[in-house]
C-alpha cells in the first residue's frame, strides 16, 4: 500500500493541548496537538458514549472524553484505566508547518 499524504490545515490551526475535527473528502478525524507539537490523529468517538472527543481535554499524549471522563492514549487510542477501549487511530505528521494525514488509512474506515 502506497502512502499518499493530504494537507488538512496549518499546524498553528490546532491550539497547543487542545484539538480541532477536521473534515476530509474520506470523512471526519478529531486532530489532537499535544504541548510539546506532538501531532495525533483519532477517530472522533469515544468508544464508551461516542463522546466528541475533538472537545475534550489533552493533557501529555492523552486525551479525556468531556462526557464521563474516560481517558484515551492519543498514540494508541487505547483507554487508559479500570475501562476497556480502543479508538481507531491514523497516522500524521508535521511537515513544513502543516499537519498531513495518510489517505490510505482515512480510506479503510467508515465515513463519519
Amino acid at each position: 500500500m502506497s502512502t499518499t499524504w493530504i494537507d488538512i490545515a496549518a499546524l498553528d490551526d490546532v491550539p497547543q493541548r487542545g484539538a480541532r475535527l477536521v473534515k476530509t473528502v474520506h470523512g471526519c478525524v478529531a486532530v489532537f496537538r499535544t504541548g510539546t507539537d506532538d501531532i495525533y490523529a483519532l477517530d472522533n468517538a469515544c468508544p464508551h458514549k461516542n463522546g466528541p472527543l475533538a472537545e475534550g481535554i489533552v493533557h501529555g499524549a492523552s486525551v479525556t472524553c468531556p462526557l464521563h471522563n474516560w481517558v484515551i492514549s492519543l498514540e494508541t487510542g487505547v483507554v487508559q484505566g479500570p475501562d476497556e477501549g480502543q479508538v481507531a487511530t491514523y497516522p500524521a505528521r508535521v511537515e513544513d508547518g502543516r499537519i498531513l494525514l495518510d489517505v490510505a488509512f482515512l480510506r479503510t474506515r467508515a465515513v463519519a
